[in-house]
């Protein structure tokens, strides 16, 4: 019996990827501890066939010949049993050495000599996967994009309600321990956080500061949804290096699904150079562990509250909006702000929360907003808005369309 009953729709969705018939290779990527695995097992389970599977995620990451062999055990296989096509599943892929070009090599071979197998790789680090698709696979794959789970998932599978979640997030594997704070705390700080920083980030990148990296994240915990200027950063963190180090270090811990810094939006333009970041960390369960606050003093402090909602909207838009066709800023100017900027490939939407009463009316910013750019589209969450309880029940790219 699987861990997580609960079967995520990207289970299905790689079915029917299956069936297509043009063959490609079925790329599964996203954070770690949101049921990557499980949705495999889950998929393996269903397989008519014979089934290889194993993970690359060890102290030492291992070399291609790893790849090969794993590949080989599933040709074997299907040589034995030509009925039905053999089902091989690599997780943690992005750790072997040259993956993508062994990926490549086995792949075009069997391709040639129509072998039965069906490959599904699994990757925790969209920087590596990406470069390596990219460089050695165009053509060959399919990306299925496995985010942090929704609130509509944490309260079909484990019964929250909408406070539960925006204070604790979307990790199924910490939901079980929420009654016991101190154990949650150190659950997600050692297993997730720990891990990803150590065994993600620090370990397959080349880092010159890698405490410096360490500061950042911690950093960004304590200052969700905030805008922190890089002078203001390298006054705060120790060995801060200069803000070039800062904004690399800002993408890496984004490729592991951590933490965005938002740049500022300007018409026209990707990207304003050098504009201040806003820190979004992609779940609220980073924050909490990190701050240590217990739910009760969290609730009870109404201006910390807010910073969690709104933390939380900007992790829900980046993790339903995380292909190329979306872009997320936000935007300033002269004392006005707007929290998030949704760019579409069709249209613009300036996104405001509204999470306390007193904010009830102030909708200064967006009226801003609007002069200096008409074609842009309001839209409002929390209060004279649409509500939370909606918000985060409905996928992003369902909204903003």
């Amino acid at each position: 019996m699987n861990q997580y009953p609960y079967e995520r729709t990207i289970v299905n969705q790689i079915f029917s990827g299956f069936s297509r018939e043009k063959r490609l290779l079925h790329i599964i990527t996203g954070p770690r501890q949101v049921g990557k695995t499980v949705a495999s097992l889950q998929i393996a389970a269903k397989w008519q066939g014979e089934t290889v599977m194993a993970s690359a995620d060890l102290p030492i990451p291992p070399g291609p010949e790893w790849i090969h062999a794993q590949w080989e055990m599933a040709r074997r296989k299907a040589r034995r049993n030509r009925s039905a096509p053999v089902l091989l599943v690599l997780d943690e892929v992005q750790k072997v050495a040259g993956w993508s070009e062994a990926v490549k090599a086995l792949w075009d071979e069997d391709l040639v000599k129509e072998k039965s197998i069906e490959v599904l790789l699994l990757g925790s680090s969209a920087l590596l996967l990406q470069k390596g698709v990219t460089e050695s696979l165009a053509g060959r794959f399919y990306i299925y994009r496995c985010g942090h789970w929704s609130y509509a998932e944490m309260k079909k599978a484990f019964g929250w309600d909408l406070e539960t979640y925006l204070f604790y997030g979307g990790y199924p594997g910490a939901a079980l321990l929420i009654n016991d704070s101190e154990t949650w705390f150190n659950y997600v700080r050692d297993a997730l956080i720990e891990t990803v920083l150590s065994r993600d980030v620090l370990q397959l990148h080349t880092i010159t500061k890698p405490a410096l990296l360490r500061s950042l994240f911690f950093l960004a915990c304590i200052h969700p949804a905030q805008i922190l200027s890089y002078n203001k950063m390298l006054g705060q963190l120790q060995d801060a290096g200069n803000t070039t180090t800062l904004a690399h270090y800002l993408k890496l811990l984004e490729s592991a699904y951590l933490l965005s810094g938002l740049e500022a939006f300007r018409w026209g333009r990707k990207t304003r150079r050098g504009s201040s970041p806003k820190l979004i960390l992609w779940n609220n369960a980073l924050v909490n562990a990190v701050v240590g606050q217990t739910f009760d003093k969290a609730r009870d402090d109404p201006a910390w509250w807010g910073r969690i909602v709104e933390n939380a909207v900007g992790a829900h838009i980046l993790n339903g909006l995380s292909d190329i066709s979306w872009q997320v800023f936000y935007w300033r100017y002269k004392g006005r702000e707007v929290d998030f900027v949704v760019k579409t490939p069709r249209d613009t939407w300036a996104i405001e929360v509204k999470s306390g009463a007193s904010a009830f009316s102030d909708t200064t910013g967006l009226d801003a907003f609007k002069r200096n750019y008409p074609e842009a589209r309001p839209f409002i969450v929390g209060q004279a808005g649409m509500g939370l309880e909606d918000f985060f029940s409905t996928e992003p790219s369902d909204l903003f369309v």
